[in-house]
């Protein structure tokens, strides 16, 4: 259970509410208090457990939900002169909206208003039907409150990942650009400059032959420092065309930044270099995608990425820490996993995706040699 989630607003507001609405039943008869109390604790914790465990499995977040209306009900069934148990159902309405489609939540707050009219009209109550219309709109204003504010996360979710997505091929196309720039001073020192030390080097030798100047300290110095230099143009080109590569471990991190789960937990090997911009570019897909599977259907904690060079190819290997329940169910392929496929399979490599122990286990090869020549 996420205990910092009791601090939230929402959750606030609903246990002083439902403590409220314990401290107004005192007036019943203490006859009446373990049964009114112990209901009212248990709609306490189902609506804690409903909105703190969400990686429980769904039917029994469901369960939970429907065991809160029927509290409620069953409260109001037993005590319907209690004014104030059908706030009941505006913070069950509250907590529906959250979790189930805008048709289920229509229906079941249709359903839980016909049986709260039934039961205060059986009650003798001489309106039930106002009544059950003014709670009926403090359900409504809680339904649409709680939409917008789900619907504001979700807008600031999907911006954040946006944002993380432009930082991540920014930092690509950063080191494009630098490594393209080295790779044109590369060029121009070993075209430009090596071709002027070789013709000086030649006029040297030429120069050399002529016995008058053969013996001359100045031209054997001239020699030597033409040699030299030629040398170390050879050495800064070399250095320079090393130095090559695509920065992922930046990328990827940018990345899963603003992710408050999984965390990214990277490890790549030294000697793997990437300077091809369509390997580096499926490697952020795949682990981008791994990211989100793993925080919305796993609830992963930590998300595990190997990188290494092994057989003339790029071993990818993902695999995070989410809960599986039935490691031999099939793993439904959505659109995302297949369009992992798709792009592995555009580079002629291989990929394997499956459950394992701690979730769902990625392996992919990618051909790099052959892509980077």
């Amino acid at each position: 259970m996420r205990l910092k989630s009791l601090l939230l607003p929402l959750n606030i507001a609903a246990i002083s509410t439902v403590a409220a609405i314990g401290a107004t039943l005192s007036a019943l008869p203490p006859v009446h208090w373990p049964l009114v109390y112990g209901l009212l604790l248990a709609f306490g914790v189902l609506m804690l457990l409903a909105d703190l465990l969400p990686s429980a499995p769904r039917h029994v977040h469901h369960a939970a939900l429907l065991a809160m209306g029927a509290i409620g009900l069953f409260l109001l069934l037993q005590f319907p002169r209690a004014g104030s148990l059908p706030i009941l159902s505006v913070i069950w309405a509250a907590m529906i909206a959250s979790s189930w489609p805008l048709r289920t939540v229509v229906a079941g707050l249709l359903a839980n208003n016909l049986a709260a009219w039934w039961i205060l009209q059986d009650a003798g109550y001489r309106s039930p039907l106002m009544s059950v219309v003014l709670f009926a709109c403090f359900q409504l204003f809680a339904v649409l409150t709680v939409h917008y504010a789900r619907s504001a996360e979700r807008s600031r979710d999907a911006l954040a990942l946006v944002n993380a997505d432009l930082l991540a091929t920014r930092a690509l196309l950063t080191d494009a650009t630098r490594d393209a720039e080295r790779l044109r001073m590369a060029r121009e020192l070993h075209d430009v400059a090596g071709h002027n030390l070789t013709a000086l080097t030649l006029n040297l030798h030429a120069l050399a032959a002529d016995p008058a100047l053969a013996s001359r300290g100045e031209l054997r110095t001239a020699q030597a420092a033409a040699s030299r230099l030629m040398g170390d143009i050879r050495g800064v080109v070399h250095a320079l065309r090393d130095a090559r590569g695509l920065d992922v471990a930046t990328a990827l991190q940018a990345l899963a930044a603003p992710l408050p789960r999984p965390r990214l937990h990277l490890d790549i090997a030294a000697d793997v270099r990437i300077e091809h911009a369509a390997i580096a570019e499926t490697l952020l897909r795949i682990v981008q995608e791994a990211l989100t599977n793993a925080a919305r259907h796993g609830n992963a904690s930590t998300l595990h990425v190997r990188l290494q060079h092994k057989e003339d190819a790029l071993q990818l290997q993902i695999h995070d820490d989410a809960r599986a329940p039935r490691i031999s169910a099939p793993l439904r392929e959505g659109h995302g996993l297949t369009g992992m496929r798709e792009r592995i399979g555009a580079l002629d490599g291989t990929v394997d995706i499956a459950r394992s122990a701690g979730g769902v286990r990625i392996k992919a090869s990618l051909p790099y040699p052959e892509i980077r020549a």
